[in-house]
């Protein structure tokens, strides 16, 4: 499960030579790329504190937010720093690429906590 440096190993696929990925499932491998080096503020309180201090590199809100005065206030502090901004249908998907969800023996993600807002401070790794 870790792997060198305590670091946690992620498993990525890649796309066959010729094909291409949707921009979901991109995002999904960026945000686990991440994850795996602390490089995510989840939620307003983390997130806002993040972006106030200009160390952010892409916001991603989920569409289903049941505040809009939450999805208002990201998205203007997002445009007064100047920060990219993407928006994904579900919140709980979100919740789930984020690592708000535990994983049972199988692999699948059980319990997952729902998501309105990642800020991502660190990419991991360039790619």
């Amino acid at each position: 499960m870790f792997g060198e440096e305590g670091s946690i190993a992620t498993e990525t696929t890649a796309a066959p030579l010729g094909e291409t990925i949707d921009i979901m499932t991109t995002l999904q491998l960026v945000l686990r790329k991440s994850l795996a080096h602390s490089g995510l503020a989840r939620g307003l309180h983390e997130g806002a504190k993040v972006i106030e201090k200009h160390t952010t590199q892409l916001c991603v809100l989920a569409e289903d937010c049941d505040q809009p005065d939450y999805f208002k206030l990201v998205k203007a502090l997002g445009a007064d720093h100047k920060v990219k901004l993407m928006i994904v249908p579900s919140a709980k998907t979100l919740g789930k690429w984020a690592g708000l969800c535990k994983i049972d023996s199988e692999g699948k993600a059980r319990k997952v906590v729902g998501c309105s807002c990642i800020v991502m401070k660190d990419f991991g790794e360039q790619t």
